[in-house]
């Protein structure tokens, strides 16, 4: 194997390790967002149970 053959496959293997971390990276934006997303929905959630509760309480201590 000649050099230039091996600057060639070594290249090509850092080529392929930069798109699997690009990869990974996405994912785990993805995920992160996705996390964001779902935690806003249930502080959502939350936040109308409680403004349920306490026009409750004032409906039932007036």
């Amino acid at each position: 194997m000649g050099i230039k053959d091996q600057f060639q496959d070594k290249a090509q293997e850092l080529q392929d390790r930069a798109k699997q971390a690009m990869g990974n990276a996405k994912d785990e934006a993805s995920e992160r967002a996705k996390k964001g997303r779902e935690g806003s929905q249930e502080a959502k959630e939350r936040e109308q149970r409680e403004a349920r509760e306490r026009g409750m309480r004032e409906d039932h201590g007036a």
